[in-house]
């Protein structure tokens, strides 16, 4: 039978079935999707396929993805570090966003995280930011899958002067992209402080209509539980379940602050809790006890937030970092195995995106998202099992090929669909501006 491509490898990890390693076998891809997967030679037997990647010292993963992103604040990398977080927002981020932020940012911003990513193995990205058009053109243009989130926030921006304008161009943006195969959309209301109670509800009532996920900040600071028992008598996630907000759509980022008696209720319903590890550390946000809510039945999915509270878009670093960060706050150094953190850098967050029908494992008949990591090098020496050496000793860089649809994205660390030299010209251009003002 003739076929597009198979990709050969040392070991390929497909995620579910849970716990399976197969060595020297092939994926074998055709119109985008997994054919099949099965021993080497019985593949090149069997199959005729138009190209062979051999990835001979390689472990295969499904495309990792990045359920928190703010792309285009890219470029706002390292401007303002080691500050409290409404600090940082308050008087550094959203001014310098006021001043700079229009569509021409938000295209070069998530055009360079974008090129980060693919060359981080992450094939698909969950945004929360301001232009979601001008994200979403960029995504298709590159090859990348992405959920870009129709913000909404209370006061006027670049992107909207009121809430009806919110709504009214989020919509727009929903039925641009809705036969679109790599986008789809999520209302993102910033937070339940930035956002209040009536265009929530109004979200509610959309998001079940559109049928499309909820991706807000909840319970990111104890400073966010404390102000709405004061202004509301009841912490953030009562008001949510109050306005019909808790379900198996809304994505609950951050979730640094969280009581014995919310594992349940998160359970309860459904919610998706996006693990942030390296930026609620930087600024000092708290600790998400992901290990109780995984026991509790909670979906845990990972992100890496924006580049400018990160510092950067590595999901193998936030995979590192969550494995040891929830052995230390469970106080056991057997919570949360290497497995597991893949899991939730693949399936749960498809899961959480709803998209865990066509990505986040590598069996047949899904997409073909795939990343290579190549393990030879001295740094992921001697090797006992892939896994382990995926999520405790690899590095980004060490990821050489990437595949979305069938479709090569990244070759032996090469872009093939973003001009590098333009990236990084441009940004040097935002760089100097920025500096001067």
């Amino acid at each position: 039978m003739n076929v597009d491509s198979l990709i050969s490898a040392k070991w390929i990890v497909p995620v579910e079935p849970d716990d399976t390693v197969f060595e020297n076998h092939a994926l074998v891809i055709h119109e985008g999707t997994i054919l099949d997967l099965l021993p080497t030679d019985e593949a090149l037997q069997k199959y005729r396929p138009e190209t062979v990647h051999e990835c001979p010292d390689h472990v295969l993963i499904p495309g990792l993805i990045n359920t928190h992103t703010h792309a285009a604040m890219t470029l706002f990398r390292g401007l303002a570090d080691d500050l409290p977080l409404m600090d940082w927002l308050n008087n550094h981020m959203w001014p310098a966003e006021q001043r700079w932020v229009d569509p021409q940012f938000v295209e070069d911003g998530s055009r360079l995280a974008i090129a980060e990513m693919l060359r981080g193995g992450t094939t698909c990205f969950a945004d929360m930011y301001f232009f979601p058009d001008r994200t979403a053109a960029v995504a298709v243009e590159a090859g990348i899958r992405a959920v870009v989130g129709l913000i909404m926030i209370d006061f006027p921006t670049a992107w909207a002067r009121d809430v009806d304008e919110y709504f009214a161009k989020g919509e727009e943006v929903h039925d641009n992209f809705k036969h679109n195969p790599l986008i789809k959309t999520a209302f993102a209301p910033h937070s339940p402080y930035m956002v209040s109670e009536k265009p929530l509800t109004r979200i509610a009532v959309l998001a079940e209509e559109l049928n499309i996920p909820i991706h807000m900040h909840v319970h990111e600071t104890e400073d966010e539980i404390n102000q709405s028992i004061d202004l509301h008598g009841k912490r953030p996630l009562q008001r949510l379940q109050d306005m019909n907000l808790l379900g198996p759509r809304l994505m609950a980022v951050h979730m640094t602050q969280v009581e014995l008696e919310e594992f349940e209720l998160l359970a309860r319903y459904g919610v998706h809790v996006i693990h942030c590890p390296e930026s609620n550390l930087k600024l000092a946000s708290g600790f998400c006890p992901v290990f109780e809510l995984q026991h509790a039945g909670v979906n845990i999915a990972l992100g890496t937030d924006g580049a400018a509270s990160n510092n950067d878009l590595d999901i193998i670093g936030e995979m590192h970092t969550a494995a040891l960060l929830g052995k230390g706050v469970a106080a056991s150094s057997a919570a949360l195995s290497a497995r597991s953190i893949l899991r939730m850098a693949t399936i749960n967050a498809a899961r959480a995106l709803d998209w865990d029908d066509r990505i986040g494992s590598l069996e047949i008949g899904k997409e073909a998202d795939v990343a290579a990591v190549d393990l030879s090098c001295i740094e992921t020496q001697p090797l006992y099992d892939p896994v382990s050496q995926l999520v405790y000793a690899a590095g980004r860089h060490q990821v050489s090929d990437v595949w979305i649809s069938g479709r090569q994205l990244l070759c032996k660390r090469e872009l093939q669909t973003i001009d590098e030299d333009q990236v990084c010209h441009r940004t040097a251009e935002w760089n100097r501006k920025l500096k001067e003002r």
